[in-house]
Formats: C-alpha cells, sequence, structure tokens
C-alpha cells in the first residue's frame, strides 16, 4: 500500500523507503490525484493538528477520501481533552510507578517518536503511551506528589524535534514504515490481523483451529500476522483484522474493533456486533420486539427484584448481562438463593436477567457468518450437570459435555430459519446462536458475535473449507470497500 509523509517543506527530507513519497500539506489537500487514489497510508507530520489548521485537514480528508491517517481526526480530538487522556493512563499505572521508581527528580519529560524514545529504559512506557495517543511525535510530562502521574501529552512538530533526536525521529519513523511484511518478496495483495490472547486458557479457538485460519488466509491472498493487545499501534498496517478473543465493551477487544472500523479494515468481530451480542439485555429487547421465540424473560433491578416470584416460576436461570462462556449464569432454585445470588451480582450490574429455565439434553449451536450458515453442533450437557459447561467440576475433562457436529442439510430447517432471522438483527458478522429445541420449537438462548470454532469440533463437517469461507468473506468485504 503506498504511504504518503506530509510535511512543510518536503525538500528537507530524503527518505529511502520503496512506495513511500514526501509531499507537502498543499499538494495532498489540493492535488486532484489525492482525491482520487485509494489505498494510502498517510503519516501527517504537520507543524499543528489545530482546528481548521492544515494539519488538521489533513487527517479530516484523509478520513473523507478512505485513506488512512496518523494521526486520527480522533486522536486529535482527544489531544484537546488532557484530563480523558490522564484518566487513560490510568491502565497502565504500575508501569509509571517501575518505569519512574529509582528517578531522583519529581518531573520527567520526554520525547516519543513512533512509541520510541532516547532512553532504553523509558520505551515500554513510550510504546504505550503511543498506542494511547497514536500521534507520530509527543512530548510526555510526569510528575510525582504522592505517586508518579503524567501531568501533560501532546504532540510537537518538527521545529520541535531537538538536532540530537532528528536521527532518532528518521529511524523510527522508518521502523514503523518498514513492517516485516512490507517487504517480503511473497507479498500477497492485502494484509490480515488475527488479534489473539496467549495466555488465555479458554480462547474462541484453539492453537490448531489458529494454525488453519492462518493458512486459509494466506491462500485466500492474504499477508497474515498474529497479534496481541500490545499491538493496537499497528492497525494502520493492515487491511483486515480478525478477532479471536474472548469480547467484552469494556474491554481492549472494543477498542481494537472500533480502532480498526475507523480506519477502514474490514473487521470481525465488528464494534456493533459486539456492542449489540454481549449484552443480554438488549439482545432480550431485540429479539422480542421482532418476535423471535426466546425463552420467557425479564429484566430486573434492585427495585423490582422482590416481585420476580409473580412472574417467574422456580428454578429459573439467572444472568449478568455481559458474561460468557457460560460464565455468570445462576440456576436459582428458592428465594433464598436469589437473594443470595443477586446481591452479588448487582455489585457489578444495575441490571439483570431471569430467564425461564428450559431443562435439555443439549443446546444447539448455529455457525453463521455473512448471512449464511457455516456449522451446526449439539452441545450436551455437562455430566450431571445444567449447563453445557461446569465450571465447578474438580476434573477439567469432565468439565464440558460432547459435542456432535452434524451437516448444515441435515439439521432441521426451523433451526436455520430461526439463526439467520435472529443474525439478520444484529449484522453480517460471524456469529454463533445458542438454541433449545422444546416440543418442534426453537428458543434463542443468545447470539455470541466470537463463537468458539475449535479444531475437530466446529469443523469437523466442513473441515478445511470452513476457515477458506471465513477468509472469503474478509476478502470480499475488503473488495466491496475499494
Amino acid at each position: 500500500m503506498p504511504k504518503l509523509i506530509i510535511v512543510e517543506k518536503p525538500e528537507t527530507w530524503n527518505f529511502q523507503i520503496e512506495d513511500v513519497e514526501v509531499i507537502s500539506a498543499d499538494e495532498y489537500i489540493s492535488g486532484e490525484e489525492y482525491q482520487v487514489m485509494k489505498n494510502l497510508k498517510v503519516l501527517n507530520l504537520c507543524k499543528s493538528y489545530q482546528y481548521q489548521s492544515e494539519g488538521y485537514y489533513v487527517s479530516l480528508l484523509a478520513e473523507a477520501r478512505g485513506h488512512k491517517a496518523l494521526p486520527e481526526v480522533s486522536t486529535i480530538q482527544d489531544l484537546r481533552f488532557p484530563s480523558i487522556l490522564r484518566d487513560d493512563s490510568l491502565d497502565f499505572d504500575m508501569l509509571i510507578q517501575n518505569t519512574f521508581k529509582t528517578e531522583p527528580y519529581d518531573r520527567v519529560e520526554f520525547n516519543i517518536y513512533f512509541g520510541i524514545t532516547q532512553s532504553e529504559n523509558l520505551n515500554r512506557l513510550a510504546q504505550q503511551l503511543f498506542q494511547m495517543v497514536q500521534a507520530p511525535s509527543l512530548r510526555a510530562a510526569f510528575s510525582k506528589k504522592n505517586k508518579w502521574v503524567l501531568q501533560s501529552i501532546r504532540p510537537i512538530n518538527l521545529n520541535e524535534v531537538p538536532e540530537v533526536d532528528k536521527p532518532l525521529l528518521v529511524s523510527s519513523l522508518e521502523k514503523y514504515l518498514l513492517r516485516k511484511r512490507d517487504y517480503r518478496p511473497d507479498k500477497k495483495k492485502y494484509d490480515l490481523a488475527i488479534l489473539t490472547d496467549p495466555d488465555d486458557t479458554n480462547p474462541p479457538s484453539d492453537e490448531r483451529a489458529l494454525k488453519r485460519f492462518y493458512k486459509a488466509a494466506i491462500e485466500t491472498g492474504f499477508n497474515t500476522e498474529f497479534i496481541t493487545k500490545n499491538d493496537i499501534d499497528k492497525l494502520i498496517q493492515y487491511d483486515a483484522l480478525f478477532i479471536r478473543e474472548t469480547t467484552n465493551v469494556n474491554h481492549h477487544t472494543f477498542r481494537f474493533a472500533k480502532k480498526a472500523q475507523s480506519l477502514g479494515l474490514a473487521v470481525i468481530d465488528d464494534p456493533d456486533s459486539i456492542l449489540k451480542c454481549t449484552n443480554k439485555v438488549y439482545l432480550h429487547e431485540l429479539l422480542n420486539s421482532h418476535k423471535v421465540l426466546t425463552p420467557k424473560s425479564v429484566v430486573i433491578s434492585e427495585e423490582n427484584c422482590d416481585s420476580i416470584s409473580t412472574k417467574m416460576a422456580f428454578p429459573f436461570i439467572l444472568k449478568q448481562p455481559d458474561g460468557a462462556f457460560s460464565k455468570g449464569v445462576f440456576k436459582i432454585n428458592s428465594k433464598e438463593e436469589f437473594k443470595k445470588v443477586r446481591a452479588t451480582m448487582f455489585e457489578k450490574s444495575d441490571l439483570l436477567i431471569a430467564q425461564e429455565f428450559l431443562p435439555t439434553p443439549f443446546d444447539w449451536r448455529v455457525g453463521v457468518i455473512d448471512s449464511q450458515v457455516i456449522y451446526v453442533c449439539k452441545y450436551f450437557m455437562a455430566t450431571k450437570h445444567w449447563q453445557i459447561v461446569n465450571w465447578s467440576a474438580n476434573k477439567e475433562k469432565s468439565r464440558e459435555g460432547e459435542v456432535e457436529s452434524i451437516p448444515v442439510d441435515q439439521a432441521p430447517s426451523g433451526l436455520l430459519k430461526t439463526a439467520l432471522k435472529a443474525t439478520a438483527l444484529i449484522g453480517k458478522s460471524l456469529y454463533g446462536v445458542d438454541m433449545k429445541e422444546v416440543d418442534g420449537k426453537f428458543y434463542v438462548i443468545e447470539i455470541n458475535d466470537n463463537p468458539n470454532i475449535d479444531a475437530g469440533i466446529e469443523d469437523k463437517i466442513l473441515k478445511d473449507k470452513l476457515y477458506s469461507i471465513i477468509m472469503e468473506v474478509f476478502l470480499d468485504k475488503i473488495k466491496a470497500e475499494k
């Protein structure tokens, strides 16, 4: 993908980087060729990002033209509210304290160029700050009273870069641009990032499945890399993002999805799907308003919870709105148990879901992507348990029930029709619809935005073709946006 570096005086810069052009802000704003070009990455090194300055308009027009800009307009807006950025820095407070624990002074200020500083011991912190504020050159100041805090962070222009720092700026910029895959001889047309958590003991895809995703992506025509939560600053380098982590709104996965979408990447799971699927209160209202069959459900608060016995018979299921992998879900057998369990749950959420208990030997799971069914499974209940996963089981082997995969064309038509109707209310991303079958009727329990796809289970019928279908959807999404 061609890259533009926007500066005030292009003649003073001489980068020896393939596919990189250095031009002025006026050229980018007014040049007709840049108004119609696609697939451009724009590094905005203008002297000011102030509202209605040339630097501001470079990033604004880049967004309007579908170019990937650094910094984005949203980043420029964030820089206007330093208190919000100071609050965001609390996410890595331990790193801040450890970085400065031997610092003899009570104030430290340093420059950051694409996540790199002159001091090696500051680079981990600098990388975190660059991920938080994705602007090419930054000046950060920390001060200490009771503890170290971020006092200020702001972009700096090229005129403010000290002479001693200029070689570092150039080398950091080149390092940022010259990712390994940018100069591989076997470079494909598009770049895909797969977000994973190597430390997750219960990921949505196991290691064998991830390898098959990688293989399918390469065969589809993607340069493919696995990334982690520390790589949000790299998203500008890609064309697509595939999230294979358990998602949540108050989580880095949602920030990744939002960031990728704002950069114009094809994203699965997209932020809208994460927002809708991870909240059971929303899903309850959505499905019921569109007459999708669900178990009888009641949204309860601390104010109305005592009246639940008039609306729901025991036993019933009590759920946290954002639980995942069968966690945050309790079977309530009595008023006493309800009082005990709800007290803890209301500490985490103002609203809970009480749902009719429908005992069945298994749950259906229907995998859907881009409005097509790609797998159907029966998840049987864990041994002597009412859920498919028994998190309290002593032995890991007895924690989960058996899984049976069946060909899509052998699945009940009502099951498939219900799954497609339910997911159409969310979008055209990748979903797993959990359903119960009672007396020939199919009840939607929930819709998962990042369903399990494990080797030998969900892929048992289609095998490698399952992964290829998902990669082809990515390719179609990218082409549709070009």
